[in-house]
């Protein structure tokens, strides 16, 4: 991101926080969001963007994504309607085309879904609220480029389930179980998992509102709503 003259923090927020709306607009599967803001940072890191093609990289990451995932993938022409008609077709193809050649076609990555599916199982499998808290921490996570190049995707995942459990008041916070299947402590995901819980305290008031408006619903059981932890910093059980 350091090589992106008009690209920041925030602007990468502001892009994450669109693709979060558009993901949900198109209905789509999990594994594709985070897919797509895989290709895109992945991208980012190695190819200069202007400001203008930063919508154009986001549709055409998504739609890469969509193909690798979903059964029944969005229409370029969906992708074009989203964006108000500012590019036309071809420049998302080619733009695709671009975004594959400078990825190596390498899309069997280990975004942290992977790991979160995994990890949720190993924790409560019949906990609902579990699954939407972990999942609206995991996304908040996912708007900030500091976080999610700070840690790798199975860290970053297991973070997001102990700062779930600590703001539902699961005892104890970290079972051997978890620790287990995760492979690691307490002490290892105290640092991600505050930063975590840090970033639910602050969601209401975040001018960027995607994801604080998708676990506000009924259908995500609104925990979005409920009050962050208070104590994951000190890791009591």
């Amino acid at each position: 991101m350091d090589s992106q003259p008009e690209i920041n923090d925030r602007v990468r927020a502001i892009l994450v926080d669109w693709l979060i709306e558009a993901h949900k607009r198109f209905e789509l599967r999990p594994e594709s969001l985070y897919l797509t803001v895989n290709i895109m940072d992945r991208f980012l890191s190695e190819e200069t963007v202007p400001r203008r093609e930063l919508q154009l990289l986001c549709i055409s990451s998504m739609l890469i994504a969509c193909k690798y995932e979903e059964i029944w993938a969005p229409e370029v022409n969906d992708f074009l309607t989203i964006t108000d008609n500012a590019y036309v077709r071809d420049q998302i193809l080619l733009m695709e085309k671009v975004i594959l050649g400078k990825l190596e076609w390498y899309l069997t990555v280990p975004t942290p879904y992977v790991f979160l599916v995994r990890y949720i199982k190993a924790a409560v499998p019949s906990d609902q609220e579990m699954e939407n808290m972990t999942f609206f921490l995991a996304e908040l996570g996912l708007m900030n480029y500091t976080t999610v190049i700070s840690y790798c995707p199975s860290k970053f995942a297991a973070s997001a389930v102990y700062a779930a459990r600590s703001t539902l008041n699961k005892s104890p916070r970290w079972t051997d179980t978890l620790k287990h299947h995760t492979g690691y402590s307490e002490d290892q995901l105290r640092e991600c998992a505050k930063q975590l819980v840090s970033f639910h305290s602050g969601a209401a008031e975040n001018k960027l509102k995607a994801v604080f408006r998708k676990f506000s619903s009924p259908d995500r059981g609104a925990v979005a709503l409920l009050p962050p932890a208070r104590d994951v910093h000190i890791g009591s059980s």
